[in-house]
């Protein structure tokens, strides 16, 4: 399966940010969305991503004062990306090995979705299922 068919069924819309909106306003739309991470966009597209682990690290190591700050202090600059001609499979692979929840899906460099490792792991269960009720089916019916 490609990113491009998990979109088509979970949608294509995406929370975003810029660099200037302060933590307190990321934090109110995270829990607005009920979602764990929003991409940040700059005047040139992707400047970075910012999650709830990023807000509770930098709390803890700042104080209640961070909740002023822009999320430009605390996002990820080096984003993980995927294209919609990504398969589920190879996209799985690249969140292990970045240790990534959240990767935004571009094409041309225009964002157009993101995928969340709950995507991920939603889609391999279907397939399975799929595959189990076929393979019982065969079985069933020789």
């Amino acid at each position: 399966m490609r990113i491009a068919d998990l979109l088509r069924t979970k949608g294509s819309a995406v929370a975003t940010v810029t660099p200037q909106t302060t933590v307190a306003e990321l934090l109110a739309g995270l829990s607005e969305h009920n979602i764990g991470a929003m991409v940040v966009l700059g005047p040139d597209g992707l400047a970075g991503i910012v999650s709830e682990r990023d807000v509770v690290r930098k709390l803890h190591e700042r104080g209640a004062a961070l909740l002023g700050q822009p999320v430009a202090e605390i996002m990820t600059t080096v984003v993980a990306t995927c294209s919609p001609r990504d398969s589920v499979d190879d996209l799985s692979v690249l969140m292990t090995q970045r240790r990534v929840r959240h990767v935004p899906v571009l094409e041309d460099g225009t964002l157009t979705g993101i995928v969340s490792i709950g995507d991920v792991v939603k889609t391999r269960m279907e397939e399975l299922e799929t595959t189990q009720q076929q393979l019982q089916a065969y079985i069933a019916h020789g």
